[in-house]
């Protein structure tokens, strides 16, 4: 009998799988937004703004050493949700790379409760204590 993979494991091969849509080739992230009930309610890649030219096209914008065309995995999955009225408040997040400070107090107002992560990528020391502060949980996988 074939064992079953971890809701964990499951989660965060998808989001790698999310990952590969990405449109910025300087990191290729993915993200999925998961509810109490093992459903995943959104997904979000890093890209650009949806019609606009890709930086994987054109080039990248770079500003401060930062690709500012990109809009974040995490975002993009919140805001998918924003708009189509999908409430995130309790959910967990499944991110292949630890959330940049931005991403990070954006899950942490959105009332996401728990953050599962693959890969260490410029940890913020604030951006940790932020998430202590407010008790979201948060795990390398």
């Amino acid at each position: 009998m074939k064992k079953r993979k971890s809701w964990n494991k499951y989660f965060m091969e998808i989001a790698e799988i999310v990952a590969t849509r990405s449109t910025c080739d300087r990191a290729e992230v993915g993200c999925l937004i998961v509810n109490d009930d093992n459903r995943i309610v959104s997904t979000g890649y890093n890209g650009s703004i949806s019609g606009n030219p890709h930086c994987n096209d054109v080039g990248h914008v770079i500003r401060d050493g930062h690709c500012i065309a990109t809009i974040h995995a995490e975002i993009n999955a919140l805001v998918y949700c924003a708009r189509e009225g999908i409430p995130v408040k309790g959910c967990r997040v499944y991110v292949t790379h630890f959330p940049c400070l931005n991403c990070t107090k954006a899950l942490i107002q959105a009332g996401i409760k728990k953050i599962y992560y693959k890969n260490d990528y410029r940890i913020d020391d604030y951006a940790v204590e932020l998430l202590n502060i407010n008790n979201i949980g948060f795990e390398k996988i």
